[in-house]
């Protein structure tokens, strides 16, 4: 049901497009915005030759909500030497990548669409021989991320060019086009180009992005005729500078365009070209339909915290939205189920307080028992229509919250699913939001196919209460329920669609099929639907444009949009059909998806696009291959993003990652047991402990608590690492790290860094790398690596400020009389977990450790790394070591405070 498109563009090459580099031995030379000396960013420029970004275009064309989107980007290699280019695109989820290609020297190497299994091979070829292969993997909430690199010889010209398609889908009575621009440098030719063409009439346009400024705005060019719609966007090198003579560049962020078009006809709008036709549905003028909503919510242990507050805020939001003519009910469970009140109540003002009241009191407890409690909701809905408490004329529906996967009662996913099929009968919509990474999304995803609605996923963040609140408005106000569109039987073929449980206000119906002839006199189209208060019917004959005539001055881009739409889809319906229909369905539905993903050369998740990268001195041809990734899959990518860290070929076992985070959590991950150990350490702000010691190799990491701002009304007093310093005595290297700046001392000298720069700086010693509020990479030569991130708290909270989180890596690389409280865990441990037994809390059991000669209780939980998300990280289960990590770590936690940042005794 999104509403969006979008694409980002990021060019970079290697380590060559780093904003700070060395030129000397012992010398750092600082390309810091407009705060380096301009002679030297020219000596360095001289030095070391940049991959020059000549151009970036992205040129959208819209044609009645059918979007044809091509992203081209030139470069040229200036160095006397062979380099590695990136090219990064995010696309929206909803996309099919139909073409990809590279020019290199005059030569084109185009894609191909081959079947998923027949090109496996080949990419399993390039993975396994360390080559890069071109994927789709996770990028956003909508996005999902195609990248490629090449290797160019010296002095030479690329040109990438990537092209999908995707339908635009109304939403909140709106299409939206999101382009995500983030060149990364200034750039001789940025261009963002956008064509839409409506017949039925434009009725509104309008254009921003987050990174205009005063300047840029005037920038955006924007000419609206009744039918269509120009707007483009280039800045100039000189427009795009942060400030004058500085190379950072302004454009990075979200440019956005948002339009409708009119909608004057009971009939909507029906275009018809080359041999199809495509019918768009949502009339003016309807009344809603009243509503009988069931709210099902999941309040298992694992809801405890941040996510079952955010569920109560938007819950109170979504019952005061409530029509006073809707009915609802309130159903809560975890392994034993409650609910509000035994029958569902009228939406009057008395009874939403009430109900309000009840909710504020919802509270996390023990398992997760769906089976019985979507069968309550549904049984409520079923005796309360039998009863006639119910409108005649309304919609059921059951909205269900969860961010598990059945853990009590009836486990089973099939036998849950056939049982709320059978229990539902086709007479009600079961909608699912799976909340977080967790969530079992394909179980939720095929149930609410099967009962007429749809899953949604809510990201674990700050805006969880909106996201909730924002699903709930796009199924809120139904206007029609049971929707048939129907075409002449002598007339059309291979019709996607044409029945609709209900259609939202603010929302599209769309419905393709392939006409059989081209006698159009008769082409008679009518609709049928339950309305308010009458049945809704209305008739109306199709109608052709003339392209030519209505766009006399255009070259038509892409006049086969039509079958192009229709292919889209039916291959999505298909797609559908092949999670949720029988099991001959099944198959048959993959197959024909599969048979028109070859022919309309559509990345789908059963196609791959196979390019041969030019073949390079001493190489062989290099397969590239972009991959769709299912929800499943961006699901799983997302939960093992964290972990996925390249280690140096000469070492092959698999490496330990040791962090500390938060509040604050330590965290041994053990890959090769796949397993981890987390213990968390509380002290008073001000208490600086040993993180790291490394007698040997003269390395050493301390860390110093801060506290809140002030105590909370509850008496809790938070703690997280505020500062760091880290030594390196052999190399005479001395950073401190605050969630202020950045300090290095070397040779009697100091450089300071903000966190609001974007730099790196390549030293015979060091190496760092800042991204702009978000983190701080410290390479020390020959040796470890560790990665320190800022977590930003909004300034004027009243509690919180802002903390640090340390990552080590590389972390073999120390001796082995490395210590302090990570360090004694950096060359393993032994333990074994035996009498897995119930704990207080029902998700989170109980078992017995045996470690370094002890018998300890410990606790199955999580603890979150925060590496790929600082906001909202990622669920790490772990076994959980109680006070201060007691009989783990060796002796006692105050036996690692010393008295300074830096002090090495």
């Amino acid at each position: 049901m999104s509403g969006q498109k979008g694409v980002c563009l990021l060019l970079q090459c290697g380590c060559a497009c780093l904003w700070l580099s060395s030129l000397a031995s012992g010398a750092l030379v600082i390309f810091k915005d407009d705060e380096a000396p301009q002679e030297n960013r020219r000596a360095a420029r001289s030095l070391q030759p940049q991959v020059e970004v000549h151009s970036v275009i992205v040129e959208c064309t819209v044609t009645s909500r059918f979007a044809h989107t091509v992203m081209t980007s030139a470069a040229l290699n200036e160095a006397n030497s062979s380099k590695e280019i990136f090219f990064e695109v995010d696309l929206p989820k909803s996309a099919f990548i139909t073409n990809f290609s590279m020019e290199i020297e005059g030569k084109v190497y185009v894609g191909v669409v081959k079947e998923k299994e027949k090109a496996k091979k080949q990419y399993e070829k390039a993975v396994s021989s360390g080559q890069t292969a071109g994927l789709v993997k996770i990028s956003g909430r909508k996005m999902e991320k195609f990248s490629v690199s090449v290797n160019i010889a010296a002095e030479s010209n690329v040109t990438f060019i990537l092209t999908y398609e995707e339908l635009l889908q109304r939403k909140f009575g709106q299409y939206e086009i999101l382009t995500r621009v983030k060149p990364k440098s200034l750039v001789q030719q940025f261009q963002i180009v956008t064509n839409i063409y409506e017949p039925q009439g434009l009725s509104y346009v309008d254009a921003h992005a987050t990174f205009l400024s005063n300047e840029l705005l005037p920038l955006v060019e924007k000419t609206v005729t009744d039918k269509k719609a120009h707007i483009s966007f280039s800045p100039t090198m000189e427009q795009q500078r942060k400030c004058p003579g500085c190379d950072g560049t302004l454009i990075d962020g979200d440019f956005v365009i948002k339009y409708d078009v009119k909608r004057e006809t009971s009939i909507g709008e029906i275009q018809i070209a080359n041999g199809y036709f495509v019918h768009f549905f949502s009339p003016p003028g309807l009344h809603r339909v009243p509503k009988n909503v069931v709210f099902v919510i999941d309040r298992s242990g694992s809801m405890s915290g941040r996510k079952i507050q955010q569920t109560r805020e938007a819950l109170l939001v979504i019952l005061e939205d409530l029509y006073e003519d809707d009915y609802f009910a309130l159903i809560q469970f975890d392994h034993t189920i409650d609910h509000w009140k035994d029958s569902l109540t009228k939406a009057t003002k008395e009874n939403v307080t009430q109900a309000m009241n009840y909710v504020r009191n919802i509270r996390d407890l023990g398992g997760t028992d769906i089976n019985d409690a979507v069968l309550r909701g549904v049984n409520m809905l079923t005796k309360d229509r039998q009863e006639k408490r119910l409108l005649e004329r309304s919609t059921d529906m059951i909205i269900l919250l969860t961010d598990g996967r059945p853990a009590s009662g009836i486990t089973d996913i099939p036998t849950i699913q056939r049982n709320v099929q059978s229990a539902a009968g086709g007479n009600m919509s079961l909608f699912c939001l799976g909340f977080g990474n967790d969530v079992d999304y394909n179980f939720l995803d095929v149930m609410s196919k099967q009962n007429k609605g749809l899953t949604r996923r809510i990201f674990e963040a700050s805006d969880a209460a909106l996201q909730l609140q924002g699903f709930y408005e796009e199924v809120s106000s139904p206007l029609l329920l049971e929707v048939d569109m129907q075409y002449p039987d002598n007339a059309v073929d291979f019709v996607t669609t044409s029945h609709f449980s209900q259609l939202f206000n603010g929302s599209e119906i769309v419905v393709a099929g392939q006409l059989m002839d081209n006698n159009l006199d008769n082409f008679i189209v009518e609709v049928f639907g339950q309305g308010f208060e009458d049945d809704f019917k209305v008739q109306g004959q199709a109608s052709v444009v003339d392209w030519d005539v209505m766009y006399p001055d255009e070259k038509y881009i892409f006049g086969d949009f039509t079958e192009r739409l229709w292919a889209y889809l039916t291959i999505q319906q298909l797609l559908d059909k092949s999670k949720t229909g029988e099991p001959h369905e099944k198959a048959n539905a993959t197959a024909k998806a599969l048979e028109m993903s070859l022919q309309y050369n559509f990345v789908t998740p059963l196609t791959s696009m196979v390019v041969t990268k030019p073949e390079t001195e001493g190489e062989q041809d290099e397969p590239l291959i972009a991959d769709k990734m299912t929800e499943e899959q961006r699901q799983q990518a997302e939960k093992q993003a964290a972990y996925q860290y390249v280690r140096p070929a000469s070492y092959q076992v698999p490496a330990p990652t040791y962090f500390v985070d938060g509040d604050p959590h330590f965290m041994i991950e053990l890959p090769d047991r796949n397993d981890a150990l987390c213990f968390n350490i509380n002290d008073l702000p001000g208490t600086i402990f040993s993180l790291v010691r490394d007698p040997d190799s003269g390395i050493l990491v301390n860390g110093q608590i801060i506290g809140d701002k002030k105590i909370h009304p509850d008496g809790k007093i938070n703690t997280y690492f505020g500062r760091f310093g880290i030594i390196h005595q052999t190399l005479g290297v001395r950073l401190e790290v605050s969630t202020k700046s950045i300090s290095l001392f070397q040779d009697g000298k100091q450089i300071k860094l903000l966190w609001s720069d974007m730099a790196a700086l390549t030293g015979p010693n060091v190496d760092l790398v800042v991204t702009k509020d978000h983190s701080l990479t410290v390479t020390l030569k020959d040796s470890v690596k560790f990665v320190i991130l800022l977590h930003k708290v909004w300034e004027k909270h009243p509690y919180h400020q802002d903390y640090l989180g340390f990552y080590t890596l590389d972390s073999y690389l120390l001796s082995s009389s490395v210590h302090g409280l990570l360090g004694q865990f950096y060359h393993g441990i032994e333990y074994e977990v035996t009498d897995l037994r119930p704990g207080e809390v029902p998700e989170k059991p109980d078992a017995t450790m045996y470690v370094k000669g002890q018998e300890l209780n410990v606790t199955r939980g999580w603890q979150r790394d925060f590496r790929t998300d600082v906001k909202n990280g990622i669920n790490v289960p772990c076994w959980f070591i109680h006070s201060n990590g007691s009989g783990l770590i060796d002796g006692d936690a105050t036996d690692y405070i010393v008295s300074g940042l830096f002090e090495t005794v």
